[in-house]
């Protein structure tokens, strides 16, 4: 398996640039949706402003929470206003199967900087019949260390994040299935090499909602990536799921004694697609190329612990733009994060992604 290295306020002379390009929108701009805070910050810092520096195209940024059900209702309604949107990759397998997304041409994607052409460059899966990858990323937990008294263990496992007596406190958790019951199997034992297959079971899913009625009267839902963080941070939980980038951008930026746990983390990539009938999309695909090129891509790895998907990119992995620190470390898959890592099965995610929703949903409001 190779090795792999998420609108908050914007900040710095760039973010300006960025926010006044948003602020004198006109109908002819790109809209670019992704998902706030310190992603999208990543994002404009690597890609939207020089992207506007090189071609004069205003570039107007705009946060969602994930999923095809917006982007289906515009397609469906006739009335598109997004033109490129970042998504995860079952969400684009799924936009491409409902004809939501425009297909690609591979072919017409830039070199790495080496010279290899870009379907060997970029990571396995990382193209797609209608998306391109931009980052590799993971959901993890972690906690403010400063709940803890001095000498007191701290949790190292996913059995310890399900374990409220040996650590009582609320766990803050994404309110959706992904990642949620993967989660809760691997705390019950269940090997990860099985966790799909026990998930394809009523038996498995089940098992998978018990595990979670252990703990439901102590979560604390969460949907934005910000919020995550934000819990850790105000003490609302213990413990929280979230965005490995997340949480590195909190304690790196904000200096708070944020740790990760890295056991049984869940890897994935997001990836660009050109919403179709979009009403800039040649611009779109332009932009596409452009935030894809190994320069653009290795220069978001210095704003947010999130992985480059070019191989290309990977040796350009510097320090953290202000703090000075080496960020190959704190990426997902560094060898010391990536011992007990989960692919995402996005073909499952795909597959049942609907009617999970709505079991766990109807499990949440239980």
């Amino acid at each position: 398996m190779p090795i792999f290295f998420r609108t908050g306020k914007m900040l710095g002379g760039a973010a300006i640039v960025a926010a006044m390009a948003i602020s004198t929108a006109s109908a002819a701009d790109l809209t670019v949706v992704s998902w706030g805070g310190a992603y999208t910050r990543s994002q404009v810092e690597a890609y939207h402003v020089p992207y506007t520096a090189k071609t004069g195209t205003r570039i107007v940024s705009a946060d969602y929470n994930g999923g095809i059900a917006e982007i289906k209702s515009q397609v469906e309604s006739g009335n598109v206003s997004w033109d490129i949107v970042d998504v995860e990759l079952s969400d684009a397998i799924r936009a491409c199967d409902e004809g939501l997304a425009l297909e690609l041409d591979h072919s017409t994607l830039p070199a790495g900087s080496d010279g290899t052409a870009a379907k060997q460059d970029f990571l396995p899966q990382a193209l797609q019949d209608c998306a391109v990858a931009n980052i590799v990323w993971a959901t993890v937990f972690a906690y403010d260390d400063r709940q803890f008294a001095a000498g007191a263990p701290r949790p190292t496992t996913m059995v310890d994040f399900f374990d409220t007596k040996k650590f009582p406190g609320k766990r803050g958790m994404r309110r959706n299935p992904k990642v949620t019951l993967e989660f809760a199997l691997y705390a019950d034992g269940v090997p990860l090499d099985t966790i799909y297959y026990a998930l394809e079971t009523e038996r498995g899913v089940r098992r998978a909602f018990r595990k979670l009625n252990t703990i439901k009267d102590d979560i604390v839902w969460w949907e934005a990536g910000a919020q995550a963080p934000q819990l850790l941070a105000d003490q609302e939980v213990l413990m929280t799921t979230a965005y490995n980038g997340r949480v590195f951008d909190a304690a790196v930026s904000e200096n708070k004694p944020f740790v990760v746990v890295w056991d049984g983390q869940i890897y994935d990539y997001d990836l660009w697609i050109v919403v179709k009938g979009a009403p800039n999309q040649e611009a779109a695909l332009d932009f596409l190329k452009f935030s894809t090129e190994t320069e653009q891509l290795a220069k978001q790895a210095s704003y947010i612990s999130y992985g480059p998907a070019r191989q290309s990119s990977i040796p350009l992995i510097g320090k953290h733009h202000s703090a000075g620190i080496e960020m190959a470390p704190h990426m997902p898959t560094a060898p010391n994060n990536f011992a007990t890592a989960l692919q995402n099965d996005f073909v499952f995610w795909a597959d049942h992604a609907d009617e999970l929703n709505e079991r766990f949903n109807a499990w949440v409001n239980k």
